[in-house]
């Protein structure tokens, strides 16, 4: 699938993670003298570099295949800094949610993400959603470590060995969820979305509640306060949840829904590359669609965007694999 692929240059999904630091970075140059923090997203880009070379280095190793995991592995671990730099592209721009929550009203009369947890509000349902978000990077995780052992057990049957020169499929299937994520990464920078968890905290329920959304500008370019989640505090995938936003989330990426999208196009991989494991994934990915809704990171509106995006996103990102391969 990677024909003649050696592990003494650049790997596929190198080669775009590349792409897109030098892409953003020239919208850096374009905007340098309004960014916030212009020498953090500098640093960020560095660092890349230099995790990437230390991969890169590793690829003289004599167990190519598991070094081949080691770097990919590496690229989307990555993503959780590239996630945050949307941020500080995105705080220069007015917010757009007010468009969102409206749509959401206009749509279905009301806002799911509000409904929805009143509705199903018992500490059973607020675990078993909250299972289904945090299950979001085990998903990815699960579904590239199974393809890689499916391509090992290839290798020593084939060749007796897995000490040798690594072309199998995992590398096309991490490659394709990293050009998924940065679609929409790019995407998000074209649309400053936050979702409800921020938007209603900045308004106020009781103005959402009225039916009113008004524009807040550039609110969130100095704030970064979210609603306290629905559901029962106690529970554990809660507190993980909780504690992973706390950690790590911004105020950008609401529209359209990465979480759907992404795992979606697991999903689909996963039927395509190991059947089996589609429909052990399939309950998570359930739980996790609804998740979004009902944690409130996302309206409606979004889930159902990043259910359209998914195929889309899936066949562009295979098409960009394989014609970077081609090259």
């Amino acid at each position: 699938m990677v024909k003649g692929l050696r592990l003494k240059r650049l790997l596929t999904i190198e080669k775009v993670a590349a792409g897109y630091a030098v892409l953003t970075s020239l919208v850096m140059a374009v905007l340098w003298a309004q960014l916030v923090e212009p020498w953090a997203m500098v640093q960020t880009r560095l660092l890349w570099l230099l995790m990437t070379g230390v991969l890169v280095g590793l690829g003289r190793l004599k167990t190519q295949w598991a070094v081949t995991l080691l770097r990919i592995a590496g690229q989307l671990a990555w993503l959780r800094y590239w996630y945050p730099d949307i941020y500080e592209f995105n705080r220069l721009f007015p917010n757009l949610d007010h468009l969102f929550a409206a749509a959401d009203q206009w749509l279905f009369g009301c806002q799911p993400s509000i409904v929805f947890s009143l509705w199903l509000s018992g500490g059973v349902w607020s675990e078993l959603f909250n299972l289904g978000y945090w299950s979001y990077f085990p998903m990815i995780a699960v579904m590239v470590l199974a393809v890689f052992w499916k391509d090992a057990r290839k290798l020593r049957k084939t060749h007796g060995t897995d000490d040798c020169s690594y072309d199998g499929e995992a590398l096309h299937v991490g490659t394709v969820i990293l050009i998924s994520f940065l679609c929409f990464y790019l995407m998000y920078l074209l649309l400053p979305v936050a979702g409800p968890q921020f938007y209603f905290q900045a308004v106020g329920l009781d103005e959402i509640m009225a039916g009113h959304f008004p524009a807040i500008g550039t609110y969130f370019s100095s704030h970064t306060e979210m609603l306290p989640a629905p559901g029962n505090p106690d529970g554990l995938f809660y507190q993980l949840v909780t504690q992973a936003q706390a950690a790590g989330e911004r105020p950008v990426a609401a529209f359209p829904s990465s979480h759907i999208g992404i795992s979606t196009i697991v999903l689909l991989l996963s039927r395509r590359h190991v059947p089996r494991l589609f429909w052990v994934l399939l309950p998570f990915w359930l739980l996790l669609c609804c998740a979004t809704v009902y944690i409130q990171a996302h309206y409606l509106v979004d889930a159902i965007a990043g259910l359209i995006a998914a195929p889309l996103v899936l066949a562009l990102s295979t098409r960009i694999v394989q014609y970077t391969e081609a090259q």
